[in-house]
């Protein structure tokens, strides 16, 4: 066996689903251990004065250099040698962990792993449920009562905060953010059963999930002509144009609400007729877009960076939600949202007659066999179902005779 390096690191590769070792040539006990999922990890495996074998996780690879792994390695050996159980003691140490312990802990491991908005996502409910709730208790202490008076506690509005001055509205709980708590609090315990070992069972196991009521509001043809007018209106009142042009972006592409406002000009093939997203809720993806929709692009006050800059200083548009706030009381429009525009492309695509796999690839979702297959260049079918959804919203959107909706005949086969 050789000395670890990190190219030696690079090479070692998990098979039929389980754990890879790599241990080294020169010093005893130290090794790699590498998951499935390809998180590596540094490891020292030792016995006891008594004879009992151990094996502890030192670090994750990446956040130590090999080198700097074996010289921590080497003075676990000499305390062991002196009659030390570093493992035993670390485990023992963990036991006094603080939920919100646990959870820096658990942010720090998997940072790497999940996108940037998942991780401050997690960490924003940390901050505004979890730690206020039972931040201070110790994981060892946490039975599923606590997890179901802390999801009742979130749902009930007991977390409620105003956002930090600039933000605007406030964060209110609910069922949605209980049920999304809960789901951040398991992965947390579990990680504390399963790495750390220092319990046995996670306590939101036996949990009872909440069950959400989906949102399925949209807007109606006629919904969609107000609020053009309203635009239309809102011009001359002095309306950031990059916001109404993000607004029309969002209703004539389906596309969520940050795929759109944090597009980069680079990502769009205008020629392909798509937009290809380095990265999307469901990872790397190619989207059809509607004439109508590309329309909007070219339309926007893009410049070099993004296809809806900022208004002032670098980075992107972010005041939608203000200018939503402002068309939706000129239009007399209740509910209005991104993803409610997200809803309405989707029920726009139904009534015209579009299957539910259709619908799934011109919103980007992945069901097995539709974006998978069209990853590349979009292909020609979603590309006319694009056309024919963006063109019947902009129609109403600038009050123009939208016509009567024939549903497309079904093809039937021998």
């Amino acid at each position: 066996m050789a000395k670890i390096t990190k190219d030696s690191i690079k090479s070692l590769r998990p098979e039929n689903g389980k754990p890879a070792f790599l241990w080294d040539g020169e010093l005893r006990g130290f090794g790699v251990r590498m998951m499935p999922s390809g998180v590596a990890s540094f490891l020292l495996k030792y016995r006891t004065k008594d004879g009992r074998q151990r094996k502890m996780v030192l670090a994750r690879v990446g956040t130590l250099t090999p080198e700097e792994a074996r010289t921590l390695v080497k003075k676990y050996l000499g305390e062991i040698a002196g009659g030390a159980d570093p493992a035993a003691a670390k485990s023992e140490a963990r036991k006094g962990m603080t939920v919100a312990e646990l959870f820096e802990a658990y942010q720090a491991h998997r940072k790497r792993d999940i996108k940037p908005s998942t991780w401050t996502g997690d960490q924003g409910r940390a901050e505004v449920h979890i730690k206020p709730l039972i931040g201070k208790r110790l994981v060892t202490s946490i039975t599923t009562k606590d997890v179901t008076d802390l999801q009742t506690a979130i749902r009930t509005g007991q977390t409620a905060k105003k956002r930090r001055k600039g933000r605007g509205g406030h964060t209110l709980g609910g069922e949605g953010a209980a049920a999304r708590v809960t789901a951040t609090l398991s992965g947390a315990f579990e990680f504390a059963r399963k790495t750390l070992e220092i319990i046995d069972r996670n306590p939101v196991a036996n949990v009872q999930k909440i069950s959400i009521s989906a949102r399925e509001r949209h807007l109606s043809l006629d919904e969609i002509t107000r609020l053009g007018k309203a635009m239309r209106n809102a011009s001359a009142e002095l309306e950031p144009p990059v916001g109404l042009a993000a607004v029309r972006f969002l209703l004539l592409s389906g596309c969520r609400r940050m795929e759109a406002l944090a597009l980069p000009i680079e990502w769009i093939d205008f020629p392909a007729r798509c937009i290809r997203f380095g990265d999307t809720k469901t990872g790397r993806q190619t989207r059809p877009m509607g004439a109508s929709a590309l329309q909007a692009l070219k339309d926007a006050p893009s410049d070099r960076q993004w296809a809806f800059p900022a208004q002032r200083g670098d980075g992107h548009f972010v005041g939608l939600p203000r200018v939503l706030a402002r068309l939706a009381a000129r239009a007399d429009i209740h509910g209005i949202s991104a993803h409610v525009f997200r809803h309405t492309f989707a029920s726009v695509a139904a009534e015209l007659g579009f299957s539910e796999l259709v619908i799934a690839g011109l919103l980007g979702h992945r069901p097995a066999g539709v974006t998978q297959r069209y990853s590349h260049t979009p292909d020609a079918a979603l590309l006319v179902a694009a056309d024919k959804v963006s063109a019947r919203i902009a129609g109403a959107l600038d009050g123009k005779e939208v016509g009567k909706v024939v549903p497309l005949a079904l093809a039937r086969h021998p």
